[in-house]
């Protein structure tokens, strides 16, 4: 009889909790310039982690759906179910979507596992995030160019409880980074 290799003997090899950091805020709020930032100093400490990037999904696993609030959540649910087997596989996870609804992060963190998910909002004002929008998606929206944009004529709910706030209008990228980092090291360190 063959027994599978458990989480937990993955989490003893590579000496950490695996746990899933859930970047969500508005498109151009910095979740994925975080999320490297925060990769680089996880790795520089010796942990394992994955970026799972909402721009990298739609051009693969999920280039099938739109952006209506149907395919919005298929979305966000076929990404918290491959979130929770890179957990299961002793990773931690760093997942950016715009996750624009309570109702869909709380499906994320219903597939998850409540213990395995740390919900951290990426704040930035939409006139930050304008500013800051190399590829145009905000003026797109705003000329009607782009349907249901969030933030434009889409809704964002932003959480009522996250876990953490990051405010990245008033501060740089590294400064925001390792607040992340200094906040789930203990929730990720395997001592």
């Amino acid at each position: 009889m063959q027994i599978n290799v458990t989480r937990k003997e993955k989490e003893q090899e590579l000496l950490q909790n695996a746990k899933v950091v859930w970047l969500t805020g508005l498109s151009g709020s910095g979740k994925t310039t975080n999320a490297v930032h925060l990769e680089r100093l996880l790795m520089s400490a010796g942990y394992l982690a994955k970026i799972i990037d909402g721009d990298d999904v739609r051009t693969g696993l999920n280039k099938d759906l739109g952006f209506s609030i149907e395919d919005r959540t298929e979305n966000i649910r076929r990404v918290a179910e491959v979130s929770k087997m890179f957990v299961e596989n002793g990773t931690i996870v760093i997942s950016c979507f715009v996750s624009p609804t309570e109702e869909i992060r709380k499906l994320a963190k219903s597939i998850i596992g409540e213990d395995d998910f740390i919900e951290v909002f990426i704040n930035a004002p939409i006139s930050v995030c304008e500013k800051r929008d190399v590829k145009g998606l905000y003026q797109k929206a705003r000329t009607g160019e782009i349907k249901e944009f969030t933030g434009i004529n889409s809704p964002f709910e932003p959480p009522s409880n996250p876990h953490l706030v990051i405010n990245t209008d008033s501060d740089g990228v590294e400064e925001t980074s390792r607040a992340i980092f200094n906040f789930i090291s203990n929730k990720i360190s395997f001592y």
